[in-house]
């Protein structure tokens, strides 16, 4: 199973400098008022990272959050 888990990361890492290579374009971004102009695929980059920064942190409350609660039943049983 280690292997299958390897070989999609490694294809995961080709598409997205294939994706990084061929997507240099300049973009413009607006967000609350201010624009900013970047390469897309900086743009995509950047917003995979909050991505994986928000949803890693969230799965991580969540499963905290579940642990202290099934502790704190089992200590009042």
């Amino acid at each position: 199973m280690r292997w299958i888990y390897l070989a999609v990361i490694i294809l995961f890492a080709a598409a997205t400098i294939i994706f990084a290579v061929q997507n240099f374009e300049i973009v413009t971004m607006s967000f609350l008022g201010i624009n900013a102009r970047v390469p897309l695929a900086l743009l995509v980059a950047v917003a995979y990272l909050l991505g994986a920064a928000t949803g890693g942190s969230l799965y991580a409350l969540l499963r905290r959050s579940y642990e202290g609660s099934r502790r704190s039943i089992v200590g009042s049983s």
